[in-house]
């Protein structure tokens, strides 16, 4: 099953905080939202892809509690990016400092920012072109570093803000560089 894409606006443009309380009463589904107000229901991944995006926030969580410079994020967790749209990527990280000027209202909610750091997992469901165009919006709306992970082709595309995308072919580890300094990813076990 792919993401089904709704076109609600020539019926009702859904604000904020009714986009929040419709998330909020159909937990048991998993919504983004574009810059243009459709709506996305994202399929549930199966247990393979799972598996390996919990290794993969694993590895981030573990990093971030020892670094103390940031804060990291699950998948569950919405982003309202600048441009309107509200996303969420399978793992995410902001400096602490960019979190702590948020209000707690903020923060409770789909919490106004874009990350500084994303990883996207693409699971058998998800459309490589639909989730690197995702990945462009990361970086169009301000991430520092992202991570699109292509387990199919063994494949790691590097997002950087005023690069080129770099794809790497079967790595081992991946590095946060300058962004997440002193992350490394290790793939072996998303492989």
């Amino acid at each position: 099953m792919n993401a089904l894409t709704v076109n609600l606006q020539s019926v009702l443009e859904l604000t904020d905080e009714q986009f929040f309380q419709l998330c909020r009463a159909n937990s048991n589904l998993r919504f983004e939202r574009t810059a243009k107000g459709e709506l996305i229901i994202m399929p549930p991944t199966g247990g393979d892809t799972g598996n390996r995006n919990g290794k993969i926030t694993q590895q981030l969580f573990n990093w971030t509690d020892a670094d103390g410079t940031g804060i990291a994020f699950d998948s569950s967790t919405c982003f309202k990016l600048p441009n309107g749209a509200d996303r969420s990527p399978d793992a995410a990280w902001i400096k602490l400092a960019r979190w702590n000027i948020l209000t707690e209202e903020q923060k409770e909610k789909f919490p106004p920012i874009c990350p500084d750091f994303v990883i996207e997992l693409l699971s058998p469901t998800d459309n490589l072109k639909v989730t690197q165009e995702k990945m462009k919006e990361y970086i169009d709306n301000g991430i520092q570093l992202g991570f699109l992970i292509n387990r199919k082709l063994r494949q790691v595309m590097i997002y950087r803000q005023g690069r080129e995308v770099e794809i790497l072919e079967s790595p081992t580890t991946v590095s946060g560089e300058e962004v997440l300094n002193g992350f490394v990813l290790n793939l072996e076990p998303i492989w």
